[in-house]
């Protein structure tokens, strides 16, 4: 891994909250001696200074993949991070008191990625039971979202005709069960005397006068402009002769 650092010692150094932070002593890789720094742990870095005041760290430990423990030492409260491979190299480092080298174990076994990706995956799998249970607490379905499926009815398919007509334009309903029958003036769809699933009744047609059911239905906007001015003259042409009243 390539670190850059002075982005390490400015993140180190910076003001963002520190996970947690305290003197530990740390035994030296070539040497057996303990040494008392200041450590601060920032995420899944762990970073050790000489004194509290440094203004740069001494190192920096990167704590992925890696396994934090308790061992046996001649410091007490002694705890070490353990690498794997052959050549990695196993830090040990020892609190104070009991509650600190908790404390640090507890802090260090949870800065890891991959600690942290499996928390989400719990706090996930923990949210959808929630979801499905608050779900069957209503009455209903406790299934996993994406696999509901409507639910059919064979009688009220058999009702609708694969391809539905036209009329003006706009699909309607096939009447054709019911034929001979008086349309249902209820508003909703039923069953007849038989059983026999009814369509919705066709909506209300406009109605037209006798003179002018045989004429076509013009397609050009002009047409029907022309067609309308010519019936809305004839009325203005009644209303005024009414109000003239009869002649003498």
């Amino acid at each position: 891994m390539k670190l850059n650092e002075r982005s390490l010692a400015f993140y180190a150094t910076c003001d963002s909250p520190a996970d947690n932070s305290g003197f530990l002593y740390k035994r030296g890789e070539r040497h057996t001696a303990y040494h008392r720094r200041w450590f601060v742990l920032k995420g899944n870095m762990l970073f050790y200074f000489e004194e509290r005041e440094s203004r740069e760290p001494v190192g920096v430990i990167v704590l992925e993949g890696c396994n934090v423990e308790l061992c046996d030492s001649a410091e007490g409260f002694a705890f070490a991070i353990r690498f794997g491979g052959n050549k990695s190299r196993t830090y040990v480092l020892a609190a104070e008191s009991q509650v600190a080298m908790e404390s640090w174990v507890k802090s260090l076994s949870r800065a890891s990625f991959d600690y942290m990706r499996l928390v989400v995956r719990e706090l996930e799998k923990q949210l959808e039971e929630m979801r499905w249970g608050s779900a069957g607490g209503r009455g209903g379905s406790r299934e996993p979202p994406g696999s509901w499926k409507p639910k059919q009815c064979p009688e009220r398919l058999l009702a609708l005709p694969a391809i539905l007509p036209k009329e003006n334009g706009c699909a309607v309903w096939n009447n054709a069960l019911g034929v001979g029958q008086p349309p249902d003036t209820s508003g909703c769809g039923g069953n007849d005397d038989e059983g026999t699933p009814r369509p919705p009744p066709l909506p209300p047609r406009r109605r037209v006068f006798n003179s002018e059911a045989t004429v076509e239905s013009p397609s050009t906007f002009c047409q029907l402009h022309e067609r309308y001015s010519r019936e809305v003259a004839r009325l203005r042409q009644d209303w005024l002769e009414k109000q003239r009243g009869p002649r003498p």
